[in-house]
């Protein structure tokens, strides 16, 4: 069901400044630890640091709350992370990344308590020892170092109102012992994600209208363990395991559907239906790390080796229904017009390895180089069985039809890549990096399809296949102007390869004329970013980004009568929202900021507001993975085209205040507002939250009550009119206005030390799962 209406994905993908879930992640460096006796926010070399140590932000909250928070950083769906002028934000800890798909990661973060982070790195245009794709910025958050062996942990309970209750909670605790650190964390919860939905579409001569609701019931359970031996003073050996379930049974949609067509004489004929779905679903993710580091010298030279191992497994059953009126009472909608049964499997499996070498030099010199190879294949067995009624013109039964269809999709992807990268502190005041990955793609999907309705008809078997090389250079400069004053310009070209579902040939039905549709026929995109930052005393910055895409990876709604390869036109109208590459697209931002404590240490301010430039240049009219082109009722091609720019104004601040003298008390003022913008979809209208939040310490106890989206103002509306004369609307309520009273509690000696930062080998697969 989470697949089914995957609008608001789209949505907060285009959003650059305000965020954005998988969901494709790479290695980082390990990072020492440093101890910071108050909260600051400055820029280093190619990444920019928010130390939070002593921050009241950070006790009580989740971790998802505190990187909300996180000057540059913010979500307006509540899911995903957006990091600004960056389509997507990469989460690390302490250098690794956890494998989990976008839903289970945010579950991860929303149940993992922040009190033991030291500070949060913004990568905003990562260098090439990172495989990233796309604009794709990273945001490493790097625990505290402690000093001395013991035990510790924390719990954390919390409880949601919405329109349903949700409960969570974790339990985190770490172990040290001389040369051994272990620590583990469990969590999960329950909870039930209402959304309701407006959908209309359709020409001068056809209107179509689906209104009602969306129930998505979830149970998670998760956690991690890692175990890491110091083998002597210079080697290092560690395993990781990460896990993550989620079991969504009995997710419904129900819409209540209008369809008025008007003839050539203006008479409109008008008639309704409605779509009681069902689905059940899980899906599974766990990932195995073993790491092998030896340091090399006292200057922090060292050789890193990660081999990892990842499988995640979703199945979902779904039963779609289109009900009919009653003969004798047209509200009550007991006819059955059409059943479509699907089962949709997904498996993937995924083995990986890095090598890291960085050597350092003695005139502040750093020559880092290494390579990584990824193996993954994906099996998706789809099965539709697909029930058509007949009635009479009494309206009685008289038969059913019966048409099943399989698809058996099978996708194999090997990725090799080498980079290197040097890097100079030239002086106190100027550095720079340069460097550049080579990365070779081979992949190769099948495709085994059949329907029995038409017995003539062989077994299609379709075969995909793409090798392609890329050479992606980076260049980055850091000046200090002086104490007061810093500057530093980046450039970087990424590749964005499309999420295994994107390519997974399957629809997802939201009615029987209204449904997502898959590609395996997307072909990775290419994206060029550049960025220059000014920032003046560590605490106002002006951010000026650039991306260019090209062959941009998106979902395009295609709407009217299909007209098939061999001139046959269909009866009904349908609207498909298509993944495919569609045109180029460039976003141009600038945005100026403060991160700044004022009164004493009273109010901490967090204010960013800026101005986004969108250029859109698509056009597409035909589907990719059927060859059916879009007619209207009298036979004339449909083109759907975007070619509009829009510039927009967003605004985002986070606020604390401290309400006691002995920093107890705190209230937190957070807002964003978003201003309309044209993305591949049509205009989205304007969106705006406002959450407030009172917390108190007491000794080793947190208390938190969180108002979220006060004014119900971030409710997704977009509208688009095509020249044609073709329209598409939605509104999408996803209920973000909510209250949730939290309980912290740490425990132990909370001078515990973990032994050192561990980097994954198949980080660079998480969000592609999603």
């Amino acid at each position: 069901m989470k697949k089914i209406i995957i609008l608001a994905a789209a949505i907060s993908g285009s959003i650059v400044f305000a965020q954005e879930k998988k969901s494709d992640t790479a290695k980082t460096k390990s990072i020492e630890g440093i101890t910071i006796t108050k909260q600051v926010f400055k820029k280093q070399s190619d990444r920019f640091v928010y130390d939070v140590a002593a921050s009241p932000v950070a006790k009580g909250n989740t971790t998802f709350d505190l990187l909300k928070q996180t000057p540059l950083l913010s979500s307006t769906d509540d899911k995903t992370l957006k990091i600004a002028g960056k389509n997507n934000a990469l989460i690390y800890i302490n250098g690794r990344k956890t494998n989990m798909d976008a839903e289970s990661l945010a579950q991860f973060l929303k149940n993992t308590p922040a009190e033991n982070i030291q500070r949060i790195e913004v990568i905003t245009v990562p260098g090439s020892e990172f495989q990233v794709e796309s604009s794709d910025g990273i945001i490493n958050i790097v625990l505290k170092k402690k000093m001395s062996d013991g035990t510790n942990g924390n719990m954390r309970m919390s409880n949601t109102q919405n329109k349903f209750n949700a409960s969570q909670a974790s339990f985190s605790v770490n172990y040290r012992k001389d040369k051994l650190g272990i620590s583990a964390n469990l969590n999960g919860g329950e909870n039930i994600e209402p959304q309701s939905y407006i959908l209309r579409n359709g020409t001068s001569q056809l209107k179509n209208e689906s209104v009602g609701d969306i129930d998505d019931p979830n149970k998670n359970i998760g956690g991690y363990l890692n175990i890491d031996y110091q083998l002597n003073e210079k080697n290092n050996l560690a395993l990781s395991w990460n896990s993550w379930a989620n079991k969504s049974y009995n997710s419904t949609i129900d819409l209540f559907n209008t369809l008025a067509i008007t003839d050539d004489k203006g008479i409109t004929e008008t008639s309704y239906t409605r779509t009681k779905n069902r689905a059940d679903a899980r899906n599974y993710n766990n990932s195995m790390n073993l790491n092998y580091e030896a340091k090399l010298d006292s200057l922090g030279s060292k050789l890193n080796v990660n081999a990892a191992y990842m499988i995640y497994k979703r199945f979902q059953f779904s039963d779609n229904n289109t009900m009919l009126p009653g003969i004798t009472n047209w509200a009550d909608f007991s006819r059955t017009k059409k059943t479509i049964i699907q089962d949709i499997p997904q498996i993937i499996n995924n083995f990986s390895g890095t090598v890291d070498y960085i050597q350092k030099f003695k005139n502040d010199f750093t020559l880092s180089a290494g390579g990584n190879f990824n193996k993954t294949r994906t099996d998706n067995d789809t099965k539709n069985l697909t029930y058509d009624y007949l009635y009479n013109p009494a309206g009685n039964l008289t038969g059913i039809e019966t048409s099943p269809e399989t698809n058996h999709f099978i996708y194999d992807e090997n990725i090799y890549g080498l980079y290197l990268t040097l890097e100079k502190k030239f002086s106190d005041k100027f550095s720079g990096k340069i460097g550049a990955r080579y990365e070779i793609t081979n992949s190769l999907g099948t495709a085994d399809s059949f329907n029995p309705k038409n017995k003539t008809e062989p077994q299609k078997h379709q075969v995909i296949e793409r090798d392609y090389n890329n050479f992606l250079p980076y260049l980055s400069f850091n000046y200090a102007i002086n104490d007061k004053n810093n500057i530093s310009y980046s450039f970087s070209s990424r590749m964005r390869r499309p999420s295994f579902w994107e390519i997974n040939p399957v629809r997802n039905y939201i009615t029987e004329v209204n449904y997502t549709q898959n590609n395996p026929f997307v072909k990775a995109s290419s994206t060029y970013n550049q960025e220059l930052t000014y920032m003046y005393k560590n605490s106002y910055f002006l951010i000026l980004n650039h991306s260019y895409l090209k062959d941009q990876i998106t979902q395009v709604p295609l709407q009217g009568f299909t007209k098939a390869t061999d001139g046959t036109i269909s009866e009904q109208s349908v609207l498909r929202y298509i993944r495919t590459n569609f045109g180029d697209r460039q976003e141009m931002s600038a945005m100026v900021g403060i991160q700044k404590t004022f009164f004493k240490q009273y109010l901490t301010l967090n204010f960013n507001a800026g101005i986004q430039h969108n250029i859109n240049d698509g056009s597409l009219a035909e589907d990719p993975t059927t060859g059916e082109t879009f007619v209207d009722k009298d036979g004339k091609p449909i083109v759907y085209t975007n070619n509009v720019k829009s510039t927009s104004l967003i605004v985002t601040s986070n606020n604390t205040l401290r309400l006691d003298k002995k920093k107890t008390w705190f209230l937190g003022v957070n807002y964003f507002f978003v201003d309309k913008q044209q993305i591949e979809l049509g205009m989205l209208k304007n969106l705006m939250s406002l959450d407030l939040s009172i917390k108190k310490n007491w000794n080793d106890w947190t208390f938190a009550v969180n108002l979220n989206d006060v004014l119900r103002t971030n409710v997704v509306e977009i509208e688009d009119y095509q020249p044609n004369g073709n329209y598409n609307y939605i509104r999408n309520d996803q209920y973000r206005r909510s209250v949730t009273v939290s309980l912290t509690y740490n425990f132990g000696n909370q001078k515990l030390k973990k032994v050192r930062d561990i980097e994954a080998a198949s980080d660079d697969i998480k969000s592609r799962t999603r």
